[in-house]
Formats: C-alpha cells, structure tokens, sequence
C-alpha cells in the first residue's frame, strides 16, 4: 500500500449527516476529538512531515475529506470514501450544536475584524453558546495563547490560522485539552461572519468550489496545481505501478 492509500484508508467514510452525528455525540459525551478537514495538500503534508503523520495516527483524530480531489483520489485507489464533508459545513454544524446544548466555545485565528464580524453573528445567531473568547492570529506567543485557551476547558475551539499551522498548533497543545472538540477551519470564519461570499450552491452542488475560488482569486491557480493536480497525477501514477 502506498503513503498516500495510508492517508486516505484513515478518511471518515461515511456521510455528511452520519458525520455530524458523531461530532454531535461526542461533544454531549465531552470527549476530546481532533477533527482534521483533509484536502489534497494536507495529505501532501502528511506524506512528507513527521508531526503529520503522528497526527493521523493519533487517537483522538478524527479525518474528514475536506476537498473533492481526496474523495477522487480516494475512488481511484479502490477506496470507498461516500462524499466531501467541508471545513465550513462542520464549523457552522458546531456552532449550532453548541447552540442547541448550551455549550463552550472559543475562536482563535483570522484578522481582527473578521474576528469581530463573528463575534456579532454569535450574539445574533448563536446567543445561547457560552462564549468563552476570541483571539486574532497575528498575535506572537501563539503556544501562549493556546495555554491559556486550554485552562478554560472550552467544548469546542476553532483555529483558523490555515494548513498546516492551525493543525500543527492544535496537536502540539492537544494533551493540555481534557475535553473539547478541536477543528482548524482555515477560511470559515471569513464565509460565516459574511466578511467573504462562499461560493454560489451550484458551485457547491457540483464539488467546483475550488473553480469559484480560482475565478474570483485566479492567484490561487498556482497552489491548486500545486496540491490538487500533482496530488492525482501521483495517484495516478502509483496505480499504474500495482
């Protein structure tokens, strides 16, 4: 079996809603879990870091599909993974669980008034989360700052500092957290507190989100060469090698 075959066995591979059962269940049952949101260039880590590697492998991580090139990949390999389950989907469903059970939550991540932008869609939307906080990611002492998110035993913390800090910074801390469900959300906060448009529901049907992207931001071409098209292409040629 391949490195990447590795990575993508250890996928949730059930559905979206049979997903967010299991988040839901867990954050009733207060148990510690590590949701990673996985695209191609998250495998593409994995494959070649170290700390990625532990981190798949931890006990306490769970692994999503995040991105339509790893359910693809995944098809190709003979892998059975059922659908994409994105980043924001799983944010937004925390969010109204933690609604919905009165539970804790803290936001670390994003610019400052992305940061405030969320904070009023908590207090209008969400009203009923106990909200433990909110911190922006341009501060320095980021290990610092996750020490003192811990002390607060939060139910759920999202950092939205992008792959793969926001990972990285997760499972260095993850030991100090005795409970909680903890998520890197890279851009969610920008689409949730509206402070950036998510890609029109044809888009989002159709798993072309990643072309929205490109239309609107055509800089970002480059990273999706990059990660997505390299990623199937060496699918693709470890197949042919088996």
């Amino acid at each position: 079996m391949s490195n990447y075959n590795k990575y993508l066995n250890k996928m949730y591979k059930g559905t979206q809603n049979d997903f967010y059962e299991v988040i839901g269940k867990k954050l009733k049952q207060n148990k510690k879990t590590f949701i990673i949101t996985a695209n191609p260039e998250t495998i593409m880590f994995a494959e070649k870091d170290d700390e990625f590697q532990k981190m798949f492998d931890n006990q306490f991580t769970v692994v999503v599909p995040d991105g339509i090139g790893v359910v693809k990949a995944a098809k190709l390999s003979g892998i059975d993974i059922t659908e994409r389950i994105t980043g924001v989907d799983i944010a937004v469903k925390l969010l109204e669980d933690c609604n919905e059970l009165k539970k804790s939550l803290y936001l670390f991540g994003a610019k400052q008034e992305v940061i405030d932008a969320m904070k009023k869609v908590i207090k209008t939307k969400y009203s009923d989360i106990e909200f433990l906080g909110a911190t922006n990611g341009y501060i320095k002492d980021k290990d610092k700052q996750m020490e003192q998110i811990a002390e607060k035993k939060p139910d759920v913390v999202m950092v939205a500092l992008g792959i793969p800090a926001q990972e990285k910074l997760i499972y260095k801390h993850l030991d100090k957290f005795e409970k909680g469900i903890l998520i890197g959300v890279g851009g969610s906060f920008d689409v949730i507190s509206g402070t950036k448009k998510r890609a029109p529901k044809l888009f989002i049907k159709t798993n072309t989100e990643w072309l929205y992207r490109i239309i609107c931001e055509p800089k970002r071409l480059k990273r999706f060469w990059n990660s997505n098209v390299k990623f199937i292409f060496k699918i693709w040629k470890e197949k042919k090698k088996f």
